[in-house]
């Protein structure tokens, strides 16, 4: 008699897109863009100068989130990346609202003006998402030159 070994079903795809996403990385790489609103508050994108302060700062979150993402080999870098910008844009929507009524006394932002909450989701996942780009190019550059 002989006995085979049962045949086992296959297992989860090892795709990098079937890899999950790091929730935990998202969120932190979405707090790293308050560093935005949080120069702004503090006075330093004046001393920065108007307008390279704010782009000065957009500059220095992109490649923050590029060269984690990007020399990290995180798997899917356009979401998560593109989630990484939504999840700013949701922080800084009820941020934005606090921080104007203690220091101008007035609500102010997309919580005062509805209507921009979404081009500012929209805006801020496609920051997100050329970042991701990016990172994913960085990431491509790197397999390239290990082989």
């Amino acid at each position: 008699m002989r006995h085979d070994s049962p045949t086992l079903p296959p297992g989860p795809p090892t795709t990098p897109a079937a890899r999950p996403l790091n929730v935990p990385l998202v969120l932190g790489l979405g707090a790293v863009a308050l560093a935005r609103p949080l120069a702004r508050v503090t006075g330093a994108v004046d001393a920065l100068g108007a307008p390279a302060g704010p782009l000065l700062l957009t500059v220095a979150v992109t490649a923050v989130w590029v060269l984690v993402v990007g020399l990290g080999g995180v798997p899917r870098p356009v979401l998560t990346l593109t989630l990484a910008g939504v999840t700013y844009a949701v922080a800084v929507i009820p941020l934005s609202a606090v921080l104007s009524s203690l220091l101008d006394g007035t609500l102010s932002g997309p919580l005062a003006n509805p209507v921009a909450v979404v081009p500012l989701l929209v805006t801020n996942a496609a920051w997100g998402a050329a970042a991701g780009l990016l990172a994913l190019g960085v990431q491509h550059l790197r397999g390239a030159g290990s082989r």
